[in-house]
């Protein structure tokens, strides 16, 4: 039977992503392969997902993410783990309250308008009807998650987990309320964390101001002039030295300051002298508390100036013009350099300058916690990958300051701390009593976002309950995150697992064994991406053109540990090809009648196929070690290689002419069937964790098995490694390839079928294979009357041609020959130049080696273009 009459393959003759997503997709679902089960005797597999906000629709970033945790849960799952990937959202205060607030504002309205119970009951309809989109999208990337244990930062549960770890740390004085700067929105009207500030470069002025004869400063705000308490100078300035305890008066104000010594003034930079601001500056705060220094506050919380005087009720940026303009009127202003570019912080929510502020909240006290994240990865508990991030863990909990907790919003976790009338104080546990009576009342901030996403490894699975969940599942044994949140988020659920879980002893209490980072996605040209750039990309946009697998390969490919990844749309066209590249082969291997069983001895198989189960063998090997290595790049790499170079476009080539061999059903055909379904079916498993709907697709029809979800994962057999038939093959690649070469280079139509003969073709690298070598590379037996007029030598194999009616020699010489004329007028102009001392004297580096590169690359095609013409047929007219 020829292949044409073979029966058509279930297969459709071309790949539809969008056909075959959802479906498959939601088969899965629907029969629980993505759950798990604690009361399972096999090994736990544990990854939380971290959770995106309630707010967000899936960008490239997360993308990016999931296709890597999803990879790794994947593979742990075909290996036989019991794998969980958990679920869930953050509640994203600011980010949340900001959306519905807007809503309001489009009906005129306000929260302070409905009260505080009624706006989170908004919020929480919000978050019923619109919240969660991310979810759906996660689903059409192919997220591999227990939706069953889907979890909300703000649910029952963890609200529970957050009260009673605050509870805890209350007790053991790790949280306290106090008087600190931190960053406050004048518009959301709120404290934020650092990761809540985006820092830009922005146009501003740098303002010299004489305070008095002896003093000089500079200031980006000159606003906060009217906070100074003091003037600090280094104690070691000799400059200056006999300035320290002396006073002088403040300008504008009437107030007199002191001069301080303290070892933070850097003497080189500027004056060598710095204004000190404590209620408005994080660094002269620290001054500040060092000398006992005034702290006064000169603006409130919208941004205006309520320091007595005639700036009084302006806005901050109203008053700084003001103040300079005043103090120029006095002669006081040294110098003005506009624009000055320097670092601003921006709220990330709603873009206003963020305002440094002494400000009452509540802070938890790092110390012990963080040194007791930095033991566990110093001590090997905790691995982080790759290993050159470790240096920014230990920068970052080595010298961790105080974490500001509390934020001045309405949606969130309450502080669980009540005041009663006569100054009472009383933190409440999730089953204590709430204290009741007239005059008590709860504080009225929230708590930061990161500190229940702190406890998602465990919160999520029941704690603080002892759970057969948790009991299975925790520690978990990969976070994969980015390395940009190596601090705000991972340190932090470090310091809490850590603290919460120190009675399990040191090795239960840890919430993860290794930290897988990754970098940022980023452009083609490795810019970042950004709305603003112009250069942002909805990955569901190349989701419905190309398909979700394209996508995740694509990533995947280019995800190399702790580093950035750039991406681009043709290289996600280039991942939708190669998915064609796999439907097609798996087509012609259904047409082939390829099928998967029990593999014959190696004995009994030629060389190609020999060769095809050694190379599948050290492929698997390889992509084993690179995911236990987190190297998803080289991983899906080499995947890629094999599948489209080797196999498709050796291998099947190659098994055409064994498939052949004696008929459909011969002894050779036959072995050379199961290869191709054994080779195929063992390919489509290590590729499923990353393009999972295709490789699904492909492999339950070739197989007729249930799903690769829960399908085994391969392991290399050592007994099919086959040196001797790797080299034989090698060498067989070799003969094709200078052929073909010798064919395109003599400009013969790739179709032209050539009469050749062949010399030495009882060496080895012919033996049995020359009717492949003669379908690969075009060539006929040689007829009666043949006459060789060229020649191919490879190694033993000595193939002799007649392309006496396969070119037209006459038109192929003139073309050569003009080719080899400009290629010598090249390199003469090239050996002009460098034999020339004065432009080799004169002309810049580059510029030389860019003559020599002309040189070098003209006496090659000269001896490219010389062969070519050399094995043109002679004696043609």
């Amino acid at each position: 039977m020829t292949e044409s009459t073979l029966p058509e393959p279930a297969l459709p003759s071309v790949y539809d992503p969008a056909a075959v997503e959802m479906p498959l997709y939601q088969g899965w679902v629907d029969r629980g392969y993505f759950e798990a089960d604690e009361k399972s005797d096999k090994p736990p597999y544990c990854i939380v997902i971290p959770p995106p906000n309630v707010t967000g629709s899936l960008h490239l970033g997360h993308a990016f993410e999931h296709t890597l945790i999803d990879a790794l849960v994947r593979r742990r799952r075909m290996q036989g783990y019991e794998a969980l990937w958990m679920p869930g959202m953050d509640h994203a205060g600011i980010a949340t309250q900001n959306v519905v607030e807007r809503e309001l504002a489009k009906e005129g309205a306000s929260r302070h308008d409905l009260g505080r119970e009624a706006f989170v009951e908004k919020v929480w309809e919000w978050k019923a009807e619109s919240g969660g989109r991310i979810l759906a999208q996660m689903r059409r990337l192919g997220d591999g998650v227990a939706w069953s244990r889907e979890r909300f930062t703000m649910d029952e549960g963890l609200s529970r987990a957050v009260q009673t770890i605050f509870k805890r740390l209350y007790d053991d004085e790790l949280i306290y309320r106090a008087e600190r700067i931190i960053n406050w929105c004048v518009r959301c009207h709120t404290a934020l964390s650092d990761i809540e500030v985006e820092h830009s470069e922005d146009e501003g002025e740098l303002v010299s101001i004489r305070y008095s004869d002896d003093v000089v400063v500079a200031t980006t705000r000159a606003e906060t002039m009217l906070g100074d308490t003091a003037v600090a100078v280094h104690p070691d300035d000799e400059r200056y030295k006999h300035l320290i305890g002396t006073e002088l008066e403040l300008p504008l104000t009437g107030r007199r300051i002191p001069v301080v010594g303290d070892p933070h003034v850097d003497p080189s930079f500027g004056t060598g002298m710095v204004k000190v601001t404590p209620a408005h500056d994080p660094n002269d705060f620290e001054i500040g508390r060092r000398h006992d220094l005034p702290m006064l506050t000169i603006m409130d919380e919208q941004g205006v100036i309520t320091a007595h005087g005639p700036f009084q009720g302006l806005d901050r940026f109203e008053a700084r013009p003001a103040i300079v303009a005043a103090l120029r009127e006095q002669g006081r202003i040294v110098s003005e350099k506009r624009p000055y570019v320097h670092a601003v912080g921006h709220c990330s929510r709603c873009k206003t300058v963020v305002e440094p502020r002494l400000s009452l909240q509540w802070w938890v006290k790092v110390e012990p916690l963080a040194k007791a994240s930095g033991d566990a990865v110093r001590d090997g508990r905790v691995a982080i990958h790759p290993k050159s991030m470790e240096a920014r863990w230990f920068g970052w909990v080595d010298d961790m300051h105080d974490w500001c907790i509390s934020r001045q919003l309405w949606w969130g976790h309450r502080i669980p701390v009540w005041y009663g009338p006569g100054g009472e104080v009383v933190c409440v546990g999730p089953d204590d009593d709430v204290p009741s009576g007239e005059g008590w009342v709860q504080d009225e901030d929230v708590l930061d976002t990161w500190f229940s996403s702190a406890l998602w490894p465990f919160s999520t699975l029941g704690w603080p309950d002892e759970t057969p969940a948790l009991e299975k599942f925790y520690p978990n044994q990969v976070l994969v995150t980015g390395y940009d949140i190596l601090f705000f988020w991972v340190a932090r659920m470090m310091m809490f697992g850590l603290y919460a879980h120190a009675d399990a002893g040191p090795d239960k209490a840890i919430p993860f064994h290794t930290i897988a980072l990754h970098g940022m996605v980023r452009d083609e040209r490795g810019k970042k991406m950004s709305k603003s750039f112009g250069n942002a990309v909805d990955p569901l946009d190349w989701m419905d053109a190309y398909g979700s697998d394209a996508l995740r390969f694509t990533l995947a490919r280019g995800a190399n540990p702790g580093a950035d990844v750039p991406i681009g749309e043709d290289w996600v066209q280039a991942s939708r090809n190669f998915c064609n590249k796999l439907w097609n082969a798996t087509r012609f291997a259904l047409i082939s009648g390829a099928r998967v069983g029990e593999l014959p001895p190696s004995g009994e198989l030629t060389a190609v196929d020999r060769w095809i189960l050694s190379r599948l063998n050290t492929v698997l090997a390889e992509v084993d070690a690179f995911y236990e290595d987190y190297q998803f790049a080289k991983a899906s790499e080499t995947l890629y290689h094999f599948a489209w170079d080797e196999f498709c476009d050796w291998y099947v080539e190659l098994a055409k002419t064994q498939l052949g061999a004696g008929g459909a059903g011969g002894a050779v055909a036959g072995r050379t069937q199961l290869v191709l379904g054994h080779v195929l079916d063992r390919l489509l498993r290590v590729l499923h964790p990353v393009t999972p709907f295709v490789t699904e697709a492909l492999w339950t029809t070739l197989t007729g098995q249930e799903s690769l979800v829960v399908a085994d994962w391969p392991a290399p057999d050592a007994g099919r490694d086959d040196p001797g038939a790797e080299a034989t093959v090698a060498e067989l690649q070799r003969l094709i390839t200078e052929v073909r070469r010798f064919r395109s280079d003599q400009g013969v139509k790739p179709g032209q079928k050539v009469p050749a003969r062949l010399v030495g073709a009882d060496a080895a690298v012919l033996a049995g294979h020359e009717a492949a070598f003669r379908s690969l590379t075009r060539l006929t037996e040689p007829s009666d009357g043949f006459t060789a007029t060229a020649q191919v030598v490879v190694g033993a194999v000595t193939v002799e041609l007649d392309l006496s009616g396969a070119v037209d020699v006459e038109a192929e010489r003139k073309r050569l020959s003009k080719d080899l004329a400009t290629e010598r007028k090249a390199l003469e102009q090239a050996l002009r130049k460098l034999g020339n001392e004065q432009f080799l004297a004169k002309a810049p580096e580059a510029e030389v080696d860019k003559v020599r590169g002309r040189r070098t690359a003209a006496e090659g095609e000269i001896a490219r273009l010389e062969t070519q013409l050399a094995g043109l047929p002679q004696g043609a007219p």
